[in-house]
C-alpha cells in the first residue's frame, strides 16, 4: 500500500507484545525521518551512517514516552566522531506525530576507511529522559563497547535497567528505478518484560569489560523464551526489515506466527527540529555586553546557526545578552 511514492508504514513505529514468551517489542520504519535528518549535512559516509543508525535507535526506544517528553541519545568520545546527539519529542497530542533530530560532531580528518564504530573512541552511550517543567531530568550511561551502537544500547538496558533488550537493525541508501535516491531504515526492538526482582547472577556480567548482557538477567524459564524469540528474530531478512513490500504486521506475523503476536496503536513519526529565534535569544541572555560585541560580525550582526536543522538567524546585538534582558524588564 502506497500513499503517492510514499508507503503507508514508512515513518512508523509499531509497538507490539508476545503474549507467550512475556516479551514486548518494537517495528521501526523510517524513510523521511531520516532524510530529513541527513540533508542537513553533508556527512562522510562512516558518519551518515552512525548518524542513521542513532536516529533508528532513536525511534525503537522513544515510541515509548508520554506526550510531550523529550527523550535524548547521546554518544560522547575521544575518537574521530567526537558526539552524536539525538532528540525524540513526544506528541504534543493523542495522534499526533513524534517528532526526531539528530546531530554529529566529527574530526574529518582522523577518519578512516574502517567500520563506522571504529571511528567512536573511549566515552559513553547516554539516554536522557525530560520528563517536562518542574521534573528532574532522568540519565543513565554506558561504556561505548561491543562493536556497534546497538550493543551499546543493549548494554545499556541490562546495566542500567536491568532489562534483557535486543536490537536488529538495517538502514542504507535505497536505489529504485523511477524513484531518487533517499535512505531508508527498519529496526525491531525486543524486551522482555520487566520483573519485580530481576535476576542477576554472581557478581559480575558475562558481557566485554564484565558488564551485564541478557542471560545475567533472566532466570531459566525466561531465559528460553528470550532465546527462542531471538533465534526467531534471526531468521529476519534484509529486505523484510526496511520493508518496502512487507507490512509490520506481516512481518510480525512471519517471525513470531507461534509466540502469539498482539499489535497496538502505531506512533508517526517525522523529522522536526525545535530551535527558534526566542530560544537562540535565551541562550545568548548569559552574556555580557562585552561578550555580545565579539560574537558580532562586520556586517552588525550577531549570528547563530542550528547544528540539527541548519536554520540561520540574524540578531541585532543590542537586543541580547543579560543587559538587554535587564533593560527589558525595567
Amino acid at each position: 500500500m502506497t500513499l503517492g511514492n510514499k508507503i503507508a508504514w514508512d515513518d512508523t513505529v509499531l509497538p507490539f507484545q508476545l503474549d507467550k514468551s512475556d516479551i514486548r517489542g518494537r517495528v521501526a520504519r523510517l524513510d523521511g525521518v531520516l532524510d530529513g535528518v541527513l540533508k542537513q549535512h553533508n556527512y562522510p559516509p562512516a558518519v551518515e551512517a552512525l548518524v542513521a543508525e542513532m536516529a533508528l535507535l532513536t525511534a525503537l526506544i522513544g515510541q515509548s514516552i508520554k506526550l510531550r517528553w523529550k527523550l535524548s541519545l547521546q554518544v560522547q568520545s575521544k575518537g574521530a566522531v567526537r558526539m552524536i546527539a539525538t532528540d525524540y519529542y513526544g506528541p504534543q497530542e493523542e495522534g499526533e506525530p513524534a517528532r526526531i533530530r539528530a546531530y554529529a560532531s566529527y574530526d574529518e580528518s582522523r577518519l578512516t576507511d574502517g567500520d563506522p564504530f571504529e571511528q567512536i573512541g573511549a566515552g559513553y552511550f547516554a539516554i536522557l529522559m525530560d520528563q517536562g517543567n518542574g521534573m528532574t531530568p532522568y540519565q543513565g550511561i554506558a561504556p561505548l563497547a561491543g562493536g556497534s551502537l546497538k550493543a551499546c544500547a543493549e548494554t545499556y538496558f541490562a546495566q542500567s535497567e536491568q532489562l534483557a533488550t535486543r536490537f536488529a537493525l538495517r538502514f542504507g541508501k535505497s536505489i529504485e528505478p523511477g524513484v531518487p535516491e533517499h535512505w531508508r531504515a527498519g529496526g525491531i526492538m525486543l524486551q522482555h518484560m520487566p520483573k519485580a526482582s530481576p535476576h542477576v547472577t554472581g557478581e559480575g556480567g558475562s558481557a566485554e569489560g564484565g558488564l551485564l548482557a541478557a542471560s545475567d538477567i533472566l532466570n531459566e524459564d525466561d531465559g528460553e523464551n528470550w532465546n527462542r524469540a531471538n533465534i526467531l528474530l534471526d531468521s529476519v531478512e534484509d529486505l523484510e526489515m526496511i520493508g518496502p513490500s512487507v507490512s509490520p504486521t506481516d512481518l510480525l506475523i512471519r517471525l513470531f506466527h507461534e509466540e502469539q503476536p498482539r499489535v497496538y496503536d502505531t506512533q508517526s513519526v517525522k523529522f522536526g527540529c525545535t530551535c527558534s529565534e526566542e530560544r537562540v535569544r535565551q541562550s545568548l541572555s548569559i552574556y555580557s555586553a562585552k561578550d555580545i560585541e565579539k560574537m558580532t560580525t562586520d556586517d552588525g550582526l550577531v549570528t547563530a546557526d542550528c547544528q540539527f536543522c541548519g536554520a540561520h538567524y540574524e540578531l541585532d546585538p543590542k537586543t541580547v545578552g543579560f543587559q538587554a534582558e535587564e533593560t527589558k524588564g525595567e
